[in-house]
């Protein structure tokens, strides 16, 4: 199982606002804006620029998305930047990010966003983007505040909170600004599991001690890249235009090594070691 000894030292991006760490199939993303990591367009910039790199990098299994402080995975935008820019930018700033979150929500591999200190509004948006959200027991609060600025959540937070909790549940979370701890997250299902931790770094062992689970060789992480493909694109299609996808996905996989691999190990009563091909 990885811990974070087995990963590289961290390298910045082009603002310094997102730091690259990896090793043995995790790449980990951190989100570095002291003191609440509030999110910036230069922090999308460089978020923008790691999703495609994982994306691209064979060696990269999982990506994880963690905050750069104990108290704060990400307190949301940058509210100081946004009431100095104008309204076209302000547009084009939203747009950018929807484009970047869409980028992450739809690459082919697994995102867990590890979720230390407080997340709310737009960095719960960033985190929902993901493909799984575990959270440090007791670290602090999560949702989406932005009614009390005059605004509406605008980074995918009234589209993929409705989804993940409900209509209903979303409108009023929103229209509230209801803050909650994590084990109420959990109930709602919007954090899929709370880790209890002494501190950020025993809680991001403990995230990729449960990661390897997902690795190779002992779990084929080609499939679970297009299930997640295939969960994520079909969403909201019809079910015959979903059903076709699966079709496809599945027969890239049939035709794939870890397929035959998989099978053969199956019938050969031994366990499978999955190359990713």
């Amino acid at each position: 199982m990885p811990t974070l000894a087995d990963l590289s030292e961290p390298e910045s991006f082009a603002h310094g606002r997102v730091t690259w760490r990896s090793g043995a199939g995790v790449c980990l993303l951190t989100l570095t804006n002291p003191p609440a990591n509030g999110y910036s367009y230069e922090m999308m910039r460089d978020l923008d620029e790691a999703v495609l790199r994982a994306r691209m990098d064979t060696a990269v299994e999982v990506i994880v998305l963690a905050g750069a402080s104990e108290k704060f995975f990400c307190a949301g935008a940058d509210i100081g930047m946004l009431d100095r820019l104008d309204p076209d930018f302000k547009y084009a700033f939203c747009l950018h990010a929807n484009e970047t979150l869409l980028r992450l929500e739809h690459t082919p591999k697994l995102v867990v966003a590890a979720l230390g200190g407080h997340c709310v509004g737009g960095g719960l948006e960033v985190a929902m983007a993901a493909d799984l959200r575990w959270a440090r027991a007791d670290s602090g609060k999560c949702g989406l505040p932005e009614v009390a600025l005059g605004v509406l959540p605008g980074t995918g937070g009234t589209q993929r909170l409705s989804r993940i909790v409900g209509k209903s549940r979303s409108i009023a979370m929103m229209a509230s600004g209801e803050l909650v701890g994590y084990a109420r997250a959990q109930e709602l299902g919007l954090v899929d599991e709370v880790i209890a931790a002494d501190d950020d770094a025993s809680f991001l062992d403990a995230v990729l001690d449960r990661i390897g689970a997902f690795l190779r060789p002992g779990h084929s992480s080609t499939s679970v890249g297009l299930i997640k493909r295939a969960v994520q694109t079909g969403w909201e299609l019809p079910l015959e235009a979903g059903l076709a996808l699966e079709r496809e996905l599945q027969a890239r996989l049939f035709a794939s090594d870890d397929a035959k691999e998989g099978l053969a190990a199956f019938v050969e009563k031994r366990p499978a070691r999955f190359e990713g091909k």
